[in-house]
């Protein structure tokens, strides 16, 4: 019996203040939406500026795509001098590539080693996704709930996803059907996978694909590689680490960034690169080009699009590069008919150019076949093609992912009007800068789409972008700001100058994943690919102004952002 008096929490139950307390709700100054190279970061800038940060990470570990992406021959294509934290002097010196292009393993651990050197652990939330997010204007705040039914909310909401996370769905009729493997290169097990002895499939020519075909078929009793579209291979030319790179980074590693803020693309001026920077393939004869090119590809690496600054814009130009790459096929494989199957149609440089060591002399062995002939549907014991069947025992899918909006669209963000961050980008994404989108104050896309993305260095983008976060958090704390977003005629500006600039580039034509073809007939391209030096000068341009473009609102200030008030006046 209750005495009058007496405590309530003195007669009920242990159980139930434990039941409370895990629906409690947490309060935070930001909440970090993954913690790959991006999250990762972030959640250390953040902390380091005094704010109370967390990372939600809905894998077992951290890493994001190098945490997934584990199958065999997974590594990054760009150099691993360039490719790591730049922020941490100390921590470039301490940690030494093995090799010019990193693999998968040694980048997982790299990040690791980066979150415990940080101490950011504590920080991070494994096996805890996002599912909620509800903006309340009234609170200046977001309301999050998660996928293990935690309740949080947060001043600034940080999405550090990345543009390649999401997996694209399998829609290869009767898969379930199939009574052998599959497996899937994005979310490759754990666990040692045997494949000696087996007769194996891998679907997909894209980077992914030619990677896991090199592996694999040294492997596999027999190697079937099933190709749609034959893509542009050109070598990485792996090795040691270039060793005077090194030795300057590590005496100044701000290079780094000076490098990436610098950088052009499609077209730039080629600073730096071993063969000098480019001019118009017409500039030279036909010698000096056949020159320029047989040392780029002793080279190697992703310098092969801008040995000629025309290249990406002028189809003249791009067919001496293409048709050179071509000739290299047809040297590299024995069988005529199979070197023509294995060469590209399309402008070199309009689909992500796959850099990889030893890929078409993996047809001239005689346990790997190539198989062109569309899929029709799998089987029991295999996959059926127009031209007959093909039994193997493991399937490996080589798919690619939903890029850019393949991430957010698995959360429920609304805003105060319901409305989803994708709402309005039926025609492709629309954002300033491609780090907010009107409608959602205080939400931040790292790297996200209208920005560099996946054109640039995405180690260097993540931690431009996170840095930028923060001193606007800083700015907003210091004039007494509660919130931020873009002006709807400042984002209108920076969506139209994204699609401008990349009005001049043959891939704009492509089936690349970086463009969207609309039902009504029209493209997007949907990154900025005007140069990672005029986007620097663009946004710094914006934020020396009092972050101009933006609108940024007190507590107490009525209306919202992005209305018709709004005044705006980004350019490019």
């Amino acid at each position: 019996m209750h005495c009058p008096g007496a405590p309530v929490r003195a007669i009920l139950p242990a159980s139930y203040f434990w039941i409370r307390d895990m629906h409690s709700v947490e309060d935070f100054d930001v909440v970090v939406v993954g913690a790959g190279l991006g999250g990762i970061y972030a959640v250390h800038k953040f902390t380091q500026e005094g704010l109370k940060a967390v990372a939600l990470e809905k894998a077992d570990s951290v890493g994001g795509v190098w945490n997934y992406n584990r199958y065999p021959g997974a590594r990054v294509d760009v150099d691993s001098t360039d490719y790591c934290y730049s922020f941490s002097p100390e921590l470039y010196r301490e940690w030494r590539w093995t090799e010019r292009y990193a693999a998968q393993k040694e980048l997982l651990e790299y990040l690791n080693y980066t979150v415990d050197k940080f101490d950011l652990r504590s920080r991070i939330r494994l096996k805890t996704g996002l599912a909620k997010a509800d903006w309340r204007p009234d609170e200046q705040r977001y309301h999050l709930e998660t996928t293990t039914g935690d309740r949080l909310t947060a001043r600034f909401l940080v999405m550090a996803m990345g543009n390649l996370s999401e997996p694209r769905d399998a829609t290869i009729p009767g898969i379930s059907d199939f009574k052998g493997t599959v497996l899937r290169s994005s979310r490759w097990p754990k666990h040692p996978v045997w494949l000696r002895d087996k007769r194996v499939a891998v679907v997909g020519t894209g980077s992914t694909g030619v990677q896991t075909t090199t592996v694999v078929s040294q492997q596999a009793k027999h190697l079937s590689v099933f190709q749609r579209t034959a893509h542009w291979v050109v070598p990485a030319q792996n090795g040691p680490l270039d060793e005077r790179r090194y030795q300057a980074y590590c005496e100044n590693t701000g290079l780094i960034m000076a490098g990436f803020k610098n950088s052009k693309l499609f077209g730039g001026d080629g600073a730096g690169s071993p063969i000098g920077a480019p001019k118009p393939a017409a500039q030279y004869e036909p010698a000096e080009q056949q020159q320029r090119l047989e040392r780029q590809w002793n080279i190697g690496g992703q310098r092969f699009h801008v040995v000629f600054a025309d290249q990406t814009t002028n189809k003249a130009a791009n067919d001496v590069v293409s048709n050179f790459v071509r000739d290299k096929i047809r040297g590299i494989v024995k069988d005529p008919v199979l070197a023509e199957k294995l060469c590209p149609t399309f402008p070199i440089g309009t689909r992500r150019l796959i850099q990889a060591d030893g890929y078409f002399e993996c047809f001239n062995q005689d346990n790997v076949s190539l198989v062109d002939s569309p899929i029709q549907h799998m089987t029991e014991t295999g996959i059926q093609t127009e031209d007959g069947h093909h039994e193997v025992d493991v399937i490996i899918l080589a798919l690619g992912f939903k890029a850019f909006t393949g991430g957010i669209n698995l959360i429920d963000i609304r805003n105060e009007k319901g409305e989803h961050p994708t709402t309005h980008w039926t025609k492709g994404p629309r954002t300033l800068f491609g780090l907010m989108t009107a409608g959602f104050p205080n939400m931040f896309t790292l790297t996200g789409p209208g920005s560099p993305a996946v054109l640039a260095n995405l180690f260097t983008q993540n931690e431009y972008h996170a840095d930028w976060v923060a001193d606007c958090i800083r700015y907003m704390a210091e004039r007494g700001y509660a919130s931020i977003e873009p002006e709807l005629e400042a984002q209108d500006r920076w969506t139209a100058r994204v699609g401008e600039v990349a009005m001049r580039l043959l891939r704009l034509q492509g089936n690349d994943y970086m463009v969207q073809r609309n039902a009504d007939g029209t493209r997007t391209f949907i990154p900025w690919a005007g140069g990672v030096d005029a986007y620097a000068e663009a946004l710094e341009g914006s934020t020396a102004k009092g972050y101009e473009g933006f609108r940024l609102r007190k507590a107490s200030e009525p209306g919202r952002a992005g209305g018709t008030d709004a005044k705006a006046g980004v350019s490019a």
